[in-house]
């Protein structure tokens, strides 16, 4: 896993990279709901849907990246262990 210094050696993901994620967190977590939402498509236009990731266990989005970032950590990098700082539910 890459020593990220700063925010400027961030790249934008790949779909691969996307798809890659997924089958990362697949394991650890159940598939949250995707459903149509009226109200949304009535205002934009469009047949919408909504991905309710308040279903995850922490009931956020967030549990997913971490997820996935910890599973790509080396084994010494787990050993060392990992410390995140959260004012949210990331915490959790």
């Amino acid at each position: 896993m890459p020593n990220l210094s700063s925010v400027s050696e961030l790249k934008e993901p790949a779909f691969a990279d996307v798809l890659d994620a997924a089958r990362q967190i697949r394991p650890y977590l159940q598939p949250t709901p995707l459903r149509r939402y009226p109200p949304l498509e009535r205002l934009v236009g469009t047949e919408l849907y909504v991905k309710h990731e308040n279903h995850n266990p922490t009931g956020a989005f967030k549990v997913r990246g971490g997820i996935n970032l910890v599973s790509r950590l080396s084994e010494e990098e787990r050993k060392r262990g990992v410390i995140a700082a959260s004012t949210g539910n990331h915490g959790q």
